[in-house]
């Protein structure tokens, strides 16, 4: 089988674009032919997989700038033919046999006040959106959450959903079982887009424990230093700012993470904590959180007071015995894309 994928930045340089960097990679390894079609390749192209990039743009305005990527795109599959070939895309275009949802439906934006939603910049958003569903023959969320927004934004395409293909987690560092002093421990908190993940929560749930751990620190790994500095005006210490780190060592060391945020939909760092076996606690509002088994961490609704967080992580610091490791192979992945281009390929020759 033959296969066109469609991203702009093709390469593990984020959440979505290490799905489908990973994703296409193992589906080489089953014997697909693969197509990657792109704005820019970050990572020395995967053998095997013929790129074709298309060059960069302005990114700015958001609208505009995804509008021309899809012209280009819809420009090259036009002046290169490709019979035979399934396109499966990660983006707002509208050339696909197969799209993959990585994040939260922009049509929330109907339930904010009418003076929100007047603009060039909402409208196109929505009709970029509804094209990628109303063009798909498959629709693939990557979590539970996001199957359920898009079902009650777009009840007309809901037909189209598949089951969630969750991401994968490569084999990594892997923390050792140890005792916490009763007085310390290390929370970690990892995320770039801090104020979305909820570090102003995590700081005050640090704060809450180190009445009790004087001796408790808590890490931020993400976020540039200066951007949230601030937030720790009232510490003396107890606390690290690491900004962005490539590598995931700091697993080794962390005995909890932390993830309380506010829209989250999957949260790739949940997954690759628990492949690390370190505990987790994590809100309702996490994708992953439908992979946090009660032997791996904890699952809080946001309204939980501090307090309440704050026991939740001091449980899992308190714990003796290791997590079980969380596993789920990229070619776990692959296999079940597999099976829904099987699917839609018949659904093609249906129609031809």
């Amino acid at each position: 089988m033959k296969i066109i994928h469609i991203v702009r930045r093709y390469g593990p340089v984020g959440g979505m674009e290490r799905y489908v960097w990973e994703t296409t990679r193992e589906l080489v390894k089953l014997g697909y032919q693969v197509r990657v079609i792109c704005e820019q390749c970050l990572a020395e192209k995967p053998q095997g997989i013929t790129v074709h990039e298309l060059g960069g743009m302005a990114y700015r305005p958001h609208w505009l700038y995804y509008w021309r990527f899809s012209l280009r795109v819809d420009a090259w599959l036009q002046a290169n033919p490709h019979p035979g070939w399934l396109i499966h895309s990660h983006e707002r275009v509208g050339v696909h046999d197969v799209t993959t949802f990585h994040g939260p439906p922009f049509a929330s934006m109907r339930d904010k006040s009418w003076w929100k939603k007047v603009s060039i910049r909402v409208a196109m958003q929505l009709w970029l959106e509804r094209r990628e569903l109303r063009a798909a023959k498959n629709i693939v969320p990557n979590s539970e959450i996001i199957a359920r927004q898009l079902a009650h934004y777009y009840p007309e395409y809901a037909h189209k959903l598949t089951t969630p293909i969750i991401p994968g987690v490569l084999p990594g560092v892997v923390r050792n079982t140890r005792s916490v002093p009763a007085d310390g421990g290390i929370i970690g908190f990892v995320g770039r887009e801090w104020r979305r993940k909820g570090l102003p929560l995590a700081v005050d749930i640090g704060a809450q424990l180190r009445q009790t751990r004087p001796h408790l620190e808590l890490w931020v790994i993400g976020p540039d230093e200066k951007e949230v500095a601030h937030l720790f005006r009232d510490w003396q210490r107890g606390y690290r700012l690491f900004g962005w780190r490539t590598d995931n060592a700091y697993f080794e060391q962390i005995d909890v993470l932390l993830h309380p945020a506010k829209a989250e939909p999957y949260g790739m760092v949940i997954s690759e904590a628990m492949a690390a076996r370190v505990p987790v606690v994590v809100s309702n509002a996490c994708g992953a959180a439908a992979q946090v088994s009660s032997e791996a961490g904890t699952v809080l609704a946001l309204a939980t007071p501090v307090q309440g967080w704050a026991q939740a992580v001091a449980m899992q610091l308190d714990r003796k015995e290791s997590i079980p490791v969380f596993v789920r192979g990229w070619d776990v992945v692959a296999r079940e894309f597999s099976a829904i281009y099987s699917l839609t390929l018949k659904q093609v020759e249906a129609i031809e």
